[in-house]
């Protein structure tokens, strides 16, 4: 496991609330944790719990998982890339919440298809609700919508 770096958890913190245009008391009031609190992690003098990063995460609509990361609480060389894609694509603000869990949906199923798929626990969404099944999970399920067509797949041409 990798050692805590908690500056850069503050300063990193610090940047996506600022990205999400809160303040400091707003951020602490949508997590749940004090003022003062947050107020320490993001100056690097506490030390958060991985429950504490994952309402902070929630709150930013970020992945919780990045968090981790940046606190040392995960292996940084873990699926750093499938990390940060997932982050990127959740912290974007051209996208809804719809295409954001369409999107991550897409991201995982392309990596299953090459063998990497979700076996550690950091599945799509994790920790941020967003593993609800979607119309697109039904339509994948339906056999008529097979290659994006409505057509028979029992009827072929030629």
């Amino acid at each position: 496991m990798a050692s805590l770096n908690v500056g850069n958890l503050g300063d990193y913190l610090r940047e996506q609330r600022r990205n999400a245009q809160l303040s400091l008391r707003q951020l602490a009031d949508a997590a749940g944790v004090s003022n003062p609190y947050l107020s320490q992690i993001e100056r690097g003098l506490r030390k958060p719990s991985a429950e504490v990063l994952q309402q902070v995460a929630k709150a930013l609509r970020i992945s919780a998982e990045t968090l981790y990361v940046r606190a040392g609480i995960l292996d940084a060389e873990r699926d750093r890339d499938e990390v940060e894609t997932r982050a990127v694509i959740l912290a974007d603000p051209t996208l809804n919440e719809r295409q954001k869990q369409v999107l991550l949906q897409i991201y995982e199923s392309f990596r299953k298809e090459n063998g990497f798929g979700a076996e550690t626990g950091a599945g799509v969404g994790a920790g941020n609700g967003l593993d609800a099944p979607t119309e697109s999970d039904a339509a994948a399920d339906d056999p008529r919508t097979v290659g994006g067509s409505d057509a028979d797949p029992r009827r072929t041409a030629g």
